[in-house]
């Protein structure tokens, strides 16, 4: 186990259980990093920050997959590709299947396979009191239950157990829309009421940022299968539209895994701009709503509109069998603008805010793994009411002193 003054790397779930043991004794404040990006940036100043960098092995037999709590998505899709297996994970291969997995996970898959957490079924887990502990369907069912999209607040988990999915490859399809962003969103809603659940795609209109997310409006899509010619005729109508240059390749999946640009040697990792909006998950993608959001991204040069299917999969899941909300939804959906000083001034920023609350107006719920900032208000606004009430009694009785308090917090 490696140390600074309150950051720390353990070695071994012995390591963790015995800094959550000191963490119980001292009365220090911890955050937990599984190894990816996200918004808990708490430094080792403000209480003990634990990194679960070094526990990332990934072990797979057959279809049965471990991965430990502090490795990241691109390692596992890496580690995976050679198997001919594959789980639903999020975009970006810098992101910890610890954070992603507990939150949700609304990745590639989602219409295929569900979210991250449809696939898992065990975990190891350290308690608040230390204790190293086994999840499951069948053994501290209730812990299980709400580590199933209740975030952080019951344990660490060291371990993840999941059923990946057999695949012989997959098909993704680019579209860079020149014309009329709004017809194209609508042709693509329609498609997506009864397209196979093989299909998923995202719609994303931002700046420019980065050669990973070059500016302008795009479809971007995945196939679950080597079906290259299903996709293109399930999006040809798409192809087809005005304005529309469409690419459709065969990737590994691994390779659709965006890599967040890392800084120059030397220099400190750059603080984001604040980000002024949000999310929701929306039973539809009316023609109201993609009014707004198109008009929402040309008002402002700052911002982002970011867009994916659900359905398929993910509704199959009974809505109480976890805690995640929303699986009546078809649509996630994210908006927001950069709060760049030198570009918008306070008008501009409560024109946005105002902008996006009529937006999230009509959603479900929101989806706590794309908010970024700590709002114990907006916490049951993430679950269902049955949902949360659940989750304060798994709380009381796994966290009753709150010691796992830095994410979306319950509050038993």
């Amino acid at each position: 186990m490696t140390e600074s003054p309150l950051a720390v790397r353990p070695a071994t779930p012995e390591d963790v259980a015995a800094l959550v043991r000191r963490a119980h004794r001292e009365s220090i404040q911890i955050t937990v990093v599984s190894g990816g990006h996200g918004p808990w940036s708490h430094d080792a100043s403000d209480g003990m920050r634990i990194e679960l960098t070094d526990l990332a092995d990934i072990s797979i037999d057959g279809t049965a997959v471990q991965i430990g709590g502090g490795a990241t998505w691109g390692a596992v899709a890496a580690a995976l590709s050679g198997e001919g297996v594959a789980i639903s994970s999020g975009d970006t291969a810098t992101v910890g299947v610890g954070g992603l997995t507990l939150g949700g996970g609304i990745g590639w898959m989602v219409r295929a396979w569900g979210l991250a957490i449809d696939q898992l079924i065990g975990a190891q887990v350290v308690t608040a009191t230390g204790e190293i502990v086994e999840a499951s369907a069948n053994e501290n069912a209730d812990l299980f239950w709400a580590l199933r999209g209740g975030g952080g607040n019951f344990g660490i988990v060291t371990r993840f157990d999941f059923d990946a999915h057999r695949i012989p490859g997959i098909v993704h399809g680019e579209y860079v829309i020149g014309g009329d962003a709004a017809a194209v969103l609508r042709t693509c809603r329609d498609i997506m009421r009864t397209a196979p659940r093989e299909l998923t795609v995202t719609y994303m209109d931002v700046p420019a940022m980065d050669p990973s997310a070059p500016a302008g409006a795009r479809l971007a899509a995945v196939w679950a299968g080597d079906d290259a010619d299903a996709l293109i005729a399930a999006l040809r109508p798409v192809a087809d539209s005005e304005g529309v240059e469409a690419t459709v390749t065969s990737p590994a999946y691994r390779d659709i895994l965006l890599e967040m640009p890392a800084p120059a040697a030397g220099e400190d990792t750059p603080v984001p701009p604040g980000f002024i909006g949000g999310n929701g998950l929306f039973a539809e993608l009316d023609d109201d709503l993609i009014d707004r959001l198109v008009a929402f991204r040309a008002a402002y040069p700052a911002s982002v509109v970011f867009l994916r299917s659900l359905g398929g999969a993910f509704g199959d899941v009974p809505q109480e069998e976890t805690p995640f909300p929303a699986r009546s939804a078809q649509w996630f959906v994210m908006a927001g603008g950069f709060d760049i000083p030198e570009m918008i001034d306070d008008d501009t920023r409560a024109a946005i805010l105002a902008d996006w609350r009529r937006i999230e107006s009509g959603r479900l719920a929101e989806y706590g793994n794309f908010a970024d900032t700590e709002r114990p208000d907006a916490v049951p606004g993430m679950f269902t009411p049955e949902a949360y009430d659940g989750l304060r009694a798994v709380k009381a009785t796994w966290d009753p002193h709150n010691l796992f308090r830095r994410n979306h917090n319950i509050i038993r």
